[in-house]
């Protein structure tokens, strides 16, 4: 009898370990933080929509390249790499916890000759849009990530804590530009103060400046001529005024040709005495603007 009751277990036993063992699953809740681990299959990782623009303004930012800041927050983990992107990762063990982007460097915000901030976009699907996120500095003894806020669905607001924006002419644009780009400046400010351009088209020229430094993303800007009166002697180009200045000189020198051949006199001097505004000004630096440039 006791025989029989070892050989009944054991068979129980077999039963349980074979028979139902291949009905038993055991379910593992997927890493959700797989940005830095590099055993996570490749279509886990979080997928960049866009290549960060290159690093640029003012040197002594050069130096947060490669650099990333954190700051947990509630159960949020935010991670801001200054020229490359912003991350935001759930900090929980639920099966779909999110992990994403906030947005991918792309460009300065500037406004009178002052670098205000930087804008990360291209981020993470949000609906029929895609997440970005405006940057802010605020001076601090040290480099930390302060704060993120979210003012609108999909919109987010990073404040910067660090000293390198202390200094009052830290964050200038004009010192950061080449001497040609600093040329061009000069001469579309005095374009604008001889009233040869209109302050739009100002604006437009400087945003072309800042475009050829590689500090806002490539968008040249196309000046749509009927927005000046056709009877306007007010150009909206730096370009098109020295044009036009061309032509007039030339048909000056025919008209004088033509008076030449018919032997009537042609006081040159005086004419040239009332004034022929030059369209360029050299020897002259300029550090500032008053221009605004939205760079959305």
């Amino acid at each position: 009898m006791h025989n029989l009751l070892r050989l009944w277990m054991v068979c129980v036993s077999f039963f349980i370990n074979h028979g139902l063992a291949g009905k038993m699953k055991i379910v593992e809740e997927p890493n959700t933080f797989g940005l830095n681990n590099h055993f996570l299959a490749q279509g886990s990782r979080l997928q960049p929509k866009v290549t960060p623009s290159a690093v640029s303004g003012p040197a002594h930012f050069h130096r947060l390249a490669g650099k990333c800041f954190s700051l947990t927050e509630s159960t949020y983990k935010y991670e801001f790499c200054p020229f490359h992107n912003i991350t935001q990762h759930e900090q929980s063990f639920r099966w779909n916890s999110y992990s994403g982007i906030l947005g991918i460097w792309q460009e300065w915000e500037i406004a009178n000759n002052t670098f205000t901030g930087m804008w990360m976009r291209d981020g993470d699907t949000c609906g029929t849009r895609n997440r970005e996120t405006h940057v802010i500095f605020v001076c601090s003894a040290s480099s930390k990530l302060a704060q993120v806020s979210e003012p609108s669905t999909c919109m987010y607001s990073l404040t910067f804590e660090t000293p390198l924006v202390c200094h009052p002419h830290s964050l200038l644009v004009y010192p950061t530009l080449s001497e040609k780009l600093q040329r061009e400046w000069d001469e579309a400010a005095q374009a604008r103060y001889e009233g040869l351009i209109t302050e739009q088209g100002y604006n437009n020229l400087l945003r072309d400046i800042f475009d050829d430094a590689g500090l806002l993303k490539s968008q040249k800007v196309k000046i749509k001529l009927p927005e000046v009166a056709a009877d306007s002697e007010t150009h909206n180009s730096l370009q098109k005024c020295t044009e036009d200045f061309q032509k007039q000189r030339e048909e000056i020198e025919r008209l004088h040709a033509l008076l030449t051949q018919h032997n009537i006199t042609f006081d040159s001097k005086q004419n040239e005495a009332k004034g022929t505004v030059s369209a360029t000004v050299k020897d002259q630096h300029l550090l500032g603007d008053n221009g605004l440039l939205d760079p959305q």
